[in-house]
């Protein structure tokens, strides 16, 4: 079996709308084609053994054990794959269970789709799975742990910490989208010019003084003391020599802790001598350059968690410990501890596995053990120096109990350190008493505090401490710190409507961000080149600070790649649907690519439009899969599917009596004589006719003056710089040059509509075969050019994309000969070659018509010899 490629959704996707995180893997079986489960002996008795927890997957049955039957009944190792990935995924600690395997159109072959939760992981998991299942196969041993515990450490690479990822989730529960902004915990919440961020649990809103306090451990216990808040005595030195003094002045028994640290790191507790001291001076020193010398407070260790200043959960954390039955080594003990179901590798379970690192040695050593030391009975003994959940201690919840001076203390402390989230770390006997009756002091204050601890303590409530950060970052109700989004999709014309509708909502006065087959564009400035209809460009947009309405083009190529680049939007678009890539990443059908368009409005919110082209079929049969509002456009006023919408008060665009209007319901509102907007050529261009329907039906839908529309018609000119390569007119002296994006019969038919309409002496068409497109495309975009085009010139693109250049030269010639063997037919590849012997073989009046896929180089080329001429240069190359 041979993987062919290996892609990851993000987004919305053409397997499904609500599951973005899917695997998409390309699989040829080769000749495992013809041997099903039940022709491969033993192979069901093989796979029962390996995955006994797979009786759990009930496939098409429906019940437990209807896998296990479907093998036994015969079924193909594509599919038998797809639940090997969930299964190991799901013993690896994560738990997921969509799959699907379908024919990717080709004998033998199969696009297995299945859900992930980390990426990483769900590409091994893909890979794992037909190793393992060649290895059953082949009835070969197979080492199933290497790779459980590989997507393990993959999983704890990879995944957001406890804390961040519960802020995320309760972002998204209130709808507010996100986006991971590197591979550690930085992440955005809302888009664009809503946007917040987060970084565990520093926002965008923490003080960095409050930071800068928190980090430092002398400013803030000298802070501290100044308000009367009990903290240990202490000092602080930095040289050895100093040492004997500030032991002798706080006094045993003494904690030594670095300035600078976190985590637990470089902490000694619990020093009852100068030869003690000694050892945790220079522990801490490794850690910080200065070192706190301070009392030792006894007492149990309390976290106190305020967000907002106010408290919102505290928990009593006891560090890793074991103990002692009179039999058992430690090691032993240790084993037996680590057997609780809680208990899982890094953050995959409520409790972590306690390990026996050098640290845990040394301690055991202190103590007076080693490893195989048996503990007495009801004896126990601390492993670790923290209480932290990361290193296998365990957490209470105390919240309801916390005597309220103590309260008021902890939000006391998050004002004067100025932390909107804070963690406090007190030592107290008894914490429903006062720290000034039981002797108990504040230890520390924390900047981006854990929350596991209070998401999943071991024993009492679990606190959705995640939710009153949401709220301070979002107070208002309802706010999902989002920005209009206007999708748009369809097979042409898709770059000219989003031009048009960013141009219009400009004019509105919005910051509009949009991307487009050419480049990304912020404010119309543009900042990346080239294609950029995918769901990276639309992140681009989305991330950006300053854009408060987004356009985002979305073409298949990105769809079927990774899904779109955003879960939902205000408004879609589709322009309309046609044979185009067709053959591509397992599309065969123009009811395939349809589905793969229909993508997009099925993502529209509840509130928002689709806007579905009438005249189209394919289109208009996407309004049964959205949940969403319906807009229809047509060219004719008289379409029985926009008459029905308007019976019933739907929002309609039409082309009627030279007028784009506009109904709601029967009432109509015109915008502007077709003749009068620049884009459509006098009326001449009838498929931007259309784009502009859609365009004004968007700009109206998101409330859009009628007046900010015909503003924006009106100033959006037909040229290289606003719409590149869509019918670029370049007037010349003896001859005029229309360069047009047409790639694709539907594209070309179009073009030949409007420039039967223009008036020359000749028409001359350069033309190019497209190397993705299949053979009867290419042969089809030969035939139309010999019905428009008076002479052709079959030139070649510089992507080849997989065909070599005689066979796309070969195709085109063979569409021109079947319905036209006299046309007057030139091959000159180079498209500065062809382009120059047109310019330089041009009649008097003639009609120069370049079509191209890509774009600039050609734009560039004419508009170099346009400006030859402007200077009175003869308008030829040497």
């Amino acid at each position: 079996m041979k993987i062919r490629e290996i892609n990851a959704m993000r987004g919305p996707n053409y397997w499904s709308v609500r599951r973005h995180k899917l695997i998409v893997m390309v699989l040829d079986l080769e000749e495992m084609e013809e041997f099903p489960s039940n022709k491969v002996p033993g192979f069901r008795e093989r796979l029962e053994a390996m995955f006994p927890t797979m009786y759990e997957h009930r496939c098409s049955v429906g019940t437990p054990g209807g896998f296990f039957q479907r093998v036994e009944e015969g079924t193909w190792m594509g599919h038998i794959i797809e639940h090997i990935a969930l299964e190991i995924q799901t013993l690896a600690g994560m738990d997921t269970g969509f799959g699907r395997t379908r024919g990717y159109g080709e004998e033998g072959v199969y696009n297995v789709v299945f859900s992930y939760i980390e990426e990483d992981v769900g590409r091994y998991a893909a890979k794992a799975a037909v190793r393992i299942c060649e290895a059953l196969i082949a009835d070969e041993e197979y080492d199933l742990a290497e790779d459980i515990q590989e997507m393990r450490e993959l999983r704890e690479d990879q995944r957001l910490g406890p804390s961040t990822g519960s802020i995320v989730e309760e972002a998204a529960s209130r709808g507010i989208p996100w986006i991971r902004l590197n591979k550690y915990s930085l992440c955005q919440l809302g888009y664009g010019a809503n946007q917040k961020r987060i970084q565990a649990t520093v926002t965008s809103e923490t003080s960095s003084i409050g930071v800068e306090l928190a980090c430092d451990k002398e400013d803030t216990k000298y802070l501290l003391e100044q308000a009367e808040v009990e903290v240990p005595r202490g000092d602080i030195i930095s040289r050895e020599r100093s040492l004997k003094d500030a032991c002798d002045y706080v006094g045993y028994p003494l904690v030594i802790k670095p300035i600078d640290g976190n985590h637990g790191r470089g902490i000694t507790v619990d020093i009852q001598n100068y030869e003690e001291a000694l050892v945790a001076f220079h522990a801490a020193k490794e850690v910080s350059r200065r070192v706190i010398v301070e009392k030792f407070i006894t007492g149990k260790d309390y976290r106190l968690l305020v967000i907002n200043n106010v408290l919102v959960a505290a928990a009593l954390r006891t560090p890793a410990h074991v103990v002692g039955d009179g039999k058992s080594t430690v090691k032993e003990l240790v084993d037996k501890v680590n057997e609780d179901p809680r208990r899982g590798y890094g953050h995959e379970k409520v409790l972590t596995m306690i390990t026996i690192n050098d640290l845990t040695k040394t301690i055991i050593k202190d103590a007076g053990y080693t490893e195989d030391s048996v503990l007495a009975e009801g004896e126990t003994l601390v492993l670790k120096d923290t209480a932290n959940l990361s290193t296998g201690g365990t957490a209470e919840d105390v919240t309801d109990i916390i005597h309220p001076a103590n309260v008021s203390m902890a939000e006391r402390i998050s004002k004067i350190i100025d932390l909107d989230i804070c963690g406090i770390d007190v030592m107290t006997s008894d914490i429903t008493k006062p720290l000034s009756e039981t002797g108990g002091a504040v230890l520390e204050v924390n900047a981006g505090p854990g929350f596991r601890m209070h998401l999943a303590p071991t024993t009492g409530l679990p606190r959705n401490v995640a939710a009153p950060v949401v709220d301070k970052l979002f107070p208002t109700q309802g706010d999902t710190g989002r920005i209009p989004i206007v999708a748009i999709t369809g097979t042409n014309g898709k770059t000219t409507t989003s031009r048009l509708i960013a141009h219009i909502a400009k004019m509105k006065g919005y910051r509009v961000g949009y991307t487009t087959s050419d480049g990304v564009y912020i404010q119309n400035r543009l900042l990346m080149q080239g294609d950029c209809t995918g769901p990276a460009s639309a992140e681009f947009v989305l991330k950006d600070p300053t854009v408060n309405f987004a356009v985002l083009e979305c073409a298949r190529g990105g769809l079927l790649r990774a899904g779109l680049g955003f879960g939902n939007c205000d408004v879609a678009v589709v322009t309309n649907v046609a044979a185009d890539h067709l053959g591509l990443k397992g599309i065969h059908t123009v009811e395939q690519l349809a589905r793969v368009k229909g993508v997009v409005p099925e993502t529209v919110l509840p509130d928002g439009y689709a806007i579905l082209n009438a005249d189209d079929d394919l289109v208009y049969e996407m309004r049964r899969n959205i949940d969403c509002n319906l807009a229809l456009f047509s060219m004719d006023e008289n379409n029985a599917r926009v008459q029905a919408l308007q019976r019933k008060g739907g929002i309609t665009a039409i082309y009627e009596n030279g007028f784009v209007t506009i109904c709601r319901g029967a009432w109509k509102m015109r915008i502007m004589r077709v003749e009068k907007i620049p884009l459509t050529y006098g009326g001449k261009a009838t498929f931007m006719i259309q784009n502009v329907l859609a365009a004004v039906l968007a700009a109206h839908v998101r409330g859009i003056s009628i007046e900010d529309m015909k503003a924006g018609l009106e100033t959006f000119i037909p040229s290289a710089s606003q719409t590149p390569g869509r019918l670029n007119l370049f007037k010349f002296e003896n001859f005029t040059i229309l360069l047009d994006y047409a790639h694709n019969p539907a594209g070309m038919r179009a073009l030949q509509k409007f420039t039967d309409n223009l008036e020359c002496t000749v028409k001359v068409g350069i033309i190019a075969g497209i190397g993705d497109r299949r053979v009867e495309d290419n042969n089809e975009m030969g035939g139309i050019a010999a019905e428009m085009f008076d002479e052709i010139i079959i030139r070649q693109d510089k992507r080849l994309r997989g065909k070599t250049e005689e066979e796309l030269i070969k195709m085109l010639n063979d569409g021109i000969i079947a319905k036209d063997p006299n046309k007057k037919t030139t091959i000159i590849p180079s498209e500065k070659e062809a382009i120059t012997y047109a310019v330089n073989n041009a009649k008097k009046g003639s009609l120069i018509i370049l079509c191209s896929d890509v774009i600039p180089d050609a734009l560039k080329l004419v508009q170099e010899f346009k400006e030859m001429e402007t200077k009175g240069e003869k308008v030829f190359a040497e």
